[in-house]
């Protein structure tokens, strides 16, 4: 074997191959060959030739786990490469997974066999498979913070809310000064509507991801948001002006400072310009082109927010709130029955608030 590496790096592969290829015929019981074989196959693109060795390889428990788990991370590799340059291969993915299953069966208990799986199924896009291998990763002693990221990752992608809570508060045992697990906390207390829990994870996080003005500046668009939910208008707006200065186009940060700029009837003329900046890069947005009508209507521009509204219901995938906010549009511009049908349109679609029912009853609207 060391014969055939070493011509190997010399380029020439192909010897390599034709070598172990009859030393194996000669002993078909010698898997750590078959295992370089098989990775010389694949390495010149004979993925067809190296499944076979590769399913027997793994039924084999003589062959050493780390080997099989260095097969199963270049396939998670491959795929998290491809999936990078979108693009598919669900062929590999089904075999890599076939390859995972053996290993499984064959070290249940393991936590880097569970880590893998998790990773492989995280790539392939199974994300509550991926969440219960590492649930059993971390139950079986992995603790590594990269399990943990992922796993509280897939939580708050399920919105397991409580259970990232749960895990993140552990993994802040082990890794207190990883500012990911900050915010990820912060992340699901803000959706528990947790505001002081979130505001201070959050800001935990900011001080230990100073280096990182990427996730600066996401951690300080969470915290304008758990700010503002807090009523602590100041620093809310302070934390979405400093993700502005990163990244000035942040549709996110732009859509819901100006909204609530709105709705708090202050700075309307930079709401104004921060919306229409918005709706210039994302003009088929319906959330992002009901905003900027509102931020019109909050400043009295009752037809020009018209325009837009009727641009954003144009999308076919308007929300009861753009036709309530439609209908208050219409009210303002003095036409009452087209206003009500706009109210009755959303509460025909489970908008069924008090406000609503009574701008409906009295054909009105409520300031």
């Amino acid at each position: 074997m060391a014969f055939t590496e070493m011509i190997s790096k010399k380029g020439k592969r192909d010897q390599a191959i034709r070598y172990l290829e009859d030393f194996v015929s000669r002993n078909p019981a010698s898997g750590s060959v078959k295992m370089l074989l098989a990775g010389f196959y694949r390495d010149t693109g004979q993925e067809a030739k190296a499944r076979p060795f590769l399913t027997g390889l793994f039924d084999d428990p003589s062959i050493e786990l780390t080997s099989k788990l260095i097969v199963l991370g270049a396939y998670n590799a491959e795929l998290n490469e491809n999936k990078s340059r979108k693009i598919t291969d669900p062929e590999k993915e089904s075999f890599a997974l076939s390859l995972y299953e053996k290993l499984k069966t064959g070290y249940p208990g393991d936590p880097s066999v569970h880590v893998i799986g998790g990773d492989l199924y995280l790539c392939t896009g199974k994300n509550r498979e991926a969440q219960g291998e590492y649930l059993k990763a971390v139950e079986s002693g992995a603790v590594s913070f990269e399990v943990y990221e992922n796993l509280l990752f897939l939580e708050t992608r399920l919105e397991q809310w409580d259970q990232a809570i749960r895990h993140a508060d552990e993994a802040l045992e082990i890794f207190p000064n990883q500012g990911m697990i900050h915010y990820f906390s912060g992340f699901a207390h803000l959706r528990k509507r947790q505001y002081p829990e979130a505001i201070s994870a959050f800001e935990q996080a900011k001080r230990l991801s100073a280096s990182n003005p990427a996730l600066t500046s996401e951690i300080n668009s969470q915290l304008g948001e758990a700010y503002q939910a807090a009523k602590e208008h100041t620093k809310s707006d302070k934390a979405y002006e400093e993700a502005l200065t990163f990244n000035p186009n942040n549709a996110t940060v732009l859509n819901n400072y100006s909204y609530y700029l709105a709705i708090r009837k202050e700075n309307l003329e930079k709401a104004e310009k921060m919306s229409a900046t918005l709706i210039k890069n994302h003009p088929e947005n319906p959330t992002f082109l009901d905003t900027y009508a509102w931020v019109l209507f909050t400043r009295g521009k009752f037809k020009d927010a018209r325009k837009i509204m009727e641009r954003a219901i144009s999308t076919g995938k308007a929300t009861a709130t753009h036709f309530e906010h439609y209908g208050d549009i219409l009210y303002k511009l003095g036409d009452i029955d087209g206003a009500v049908r706009q109210w009755e349109k959303a509460r025909g679609l489970n908008a069924n608030s008090e406000t609503l029912n009574k701008k409906i009853a009295n054909r009105k609207i409520y300031e």
